[in-house]
């Protein structure tokens, strides 16, 4: 039977319950991919406030323009 294990995220090697990555370049790997993820979620709230606003000041002042 198989031992119990996961498999690494990056390059799919099997790996100890215990670990998150097989090595510290998947590690890094991994660590860059969660920071552009997290940079496009900001610039996608940050387009959609921006978004909203321009709507709210176009919608109040739409007499005045």
């Amino acid at each position: 039977m198989v031992d119990v294990h996961k498999h690494c995220p990056i390059c799919g090697t099997p790996i100890p319950l215990n670990e998150t990555t097989c090595s510290d370049k998947c590690q890094e790997i991994l660590v860059y991919r969660a920071n552009k993820v997290k940079k496009s979620r900001l610039m996608l709230f940050g387009v959609i406030i921006l978004f909203i606003i321009v709507w709210v000041f176009l919608t109040i002042f739409k007499n005045k323009i």
